[in-house]
């Protein structure tokens, strides 16, 4: 199946709500959940999970929802993730991908490291404007969340002014480059993040990687936890 067709399987408005749930919650989801969440009978559910499926934007499995085993514990109950591959649409064609992975890698043998990481924080420092720097990690989920990072808050390790919250992102914008280079690439998110939120305010980025999700989080610097 062509990406424009994949993409168009989206149009239906209850397909659509599904996939969008799926995607938001970062982990298996069964299909009296997710008929649940966007409010329409497990079947009208199931039949469109499974077209999102056979399109290619979820993938499919099975386990036993209980977390139970052996005897009693029940059939497996069928599971839908968000499917790792990558789909894209330009009209007329462009390959932007191309020209980003080759500059990249001239960029890496070139060992211009530092100079991408201060052009990136630049970067972030203009999407922000004139807007000062986040005051808080909802204000951050806001911001990135509108720049396609798919925030969301999680508990992270303990800080000397208490419980440290930290907002980690399940989608990383530049993540089939960040895959061949990734201390470069992974470098540059970091700085543009910093640009973006703002290094002098409350809140900090840092590399945090985690397998599926973007390599930075954001999180309270030390005594400023919002």
């Amino acid at each position: 199946m062509e990406d424009i067709d994949v993409i168009a399987v989206l149009q239906d408005p209850v397909r659509r709500r599904l996939y969008e749930y799926v995607v938001a919650q970062g982990r298996e989801v069964g299909r009296n959940e997710a008929a649940e969440a966007v409010g329409v009978a497990r079947t009208l559910a199931a039949h469109h999970l499974d077209r999102l499926a056979d399109a290619g934007l979820l993938e499919s499995g099975s386990r036993r929802l209980t977390g139970r085993s052996g005897p009693g514990a029940g059939r497996p109950a069928k599971v839908y993730t968000r499917a790792r591959v990558e789909r894209s649409v330009s009209l007329p064609a462009r390959d932007y991908r191309t020209a980003a992975e080759l500059l990249a890698e001239a960029a890496e043998e070139a060992g211009l490291d530092a100079g991408l990481r201060a052009a990136a924080r630049r970067r972030g420092a203009s999407l922000r404007g004139a807007a000062a720097p986040c005051e808080s990690l909802d204000e951050a989920v806001e911001l990135l969340a509108a720049r396609g990072y798919e925030p969301h808050r999680e508990d992270g390790p303990e800080q000397e002014g208490g419980p440290g919250d930290v907002v980690r992102m399940r989608n990383c914008p530049f993540h089939s480059v960040a895959e061949r280079f990734p201390p470069l690439v992974c470098g540059m998110n970091l700085a543009l993040l910093e640009g973006l939120i703002g290094s002098d305010g409350p809140l900090r980025a840092r590399m945090d990687a985690r397998p599926g999700e973007c390599c930075v989080v954001v999180q309270a610097s030390k005594n400023n936890n919002h």
